[in-house]
């Protein structure tokens, strides 16, 4: 009679500590998923805030030139397809942040291409305003990287705690997933070329 207390009094005090361990692994889990999704907030918040500066800063060239009609109709292009893409972070996966930064990567490619073309504009190089904008748009830019890395550390630190034994038990049972990760541009692996 004593030994079957004993033995119950353990099964009980093992499934206390598991059903704790879970719980502990559970609430780790909820706020790791929950710094994910409040960092690819702020992702899209610092690539809405170069969309909003577009505009802006097409006005302003529109403004001094016009011949660069091709370029400022792409960049105006760009935007709004940047701007259409669009992700919920419950739906953050591989295909989805490929389409978001295919995007956002044709936009930034088009923006390159405006400020390449002002440069045959003095005046508008001079022009308050643009200098502004552009200097708007360079703060911008940080803030992406910054956003960006940020999101990328708190998928590292999510993805990991899931794939951690016992956790990645605990992680299955309820639905958590890996997120994913930025990708390097193509052809971000070749150092660009400096001509004199």
């Amino acid at each position: 009679m004593k030994r079957t207390i004993n033995k119950v009094i353990a099964a009980l005090a093992l499934i206390l500590a598991s059903m704790s361990l879970s719980s502990c692994n559970y609430n780790s889990l909820v706020e790791d998923q929950q710094n994910v999704d409040q960092t690819w907030a702020e992702v899209e918040n610092q690539y809405q805030r170069r969309a909003d500066l577009i505009p802006n800063l097409v006005n302003t060239v529109k403004g001094y030139s016009n011949h660069e009609e091709e370029t400022l109709v792409k960049v105006t292009e760009a935007r709004a397809k940047a701007t259409s893409v669009t992700i919920n972070a419950d739906d953050l996966n591989e295909e989805n942040l490929a389409r978001f930064q295919q995007a956002q990567g044709e936009l930034s490619s088009a923006l390159k291409s405006l400020l390449a073309v002002t440069e045959a504009y003095p005046d508008l190089k001079a022009n308050e305003n643009f200098m502004n904008l552009q200097t708007q748009l360079e703060g911008t830019e940080n803030r992406i990287t910054i956003a960006r890395r940020n999101y990328t550390e708190a998928v590292r630190n999510y993805n990991t705690a899931i794939k951690k034994f016992p956790t990645n038990i605990y992680a299955g049972w309820f639905g958590f997933t890996a997120k994913p990760q930025f990708k390097a541009e193509a052809g971000a692996e070749k150092a660009p070329e400096v001509k004199f």
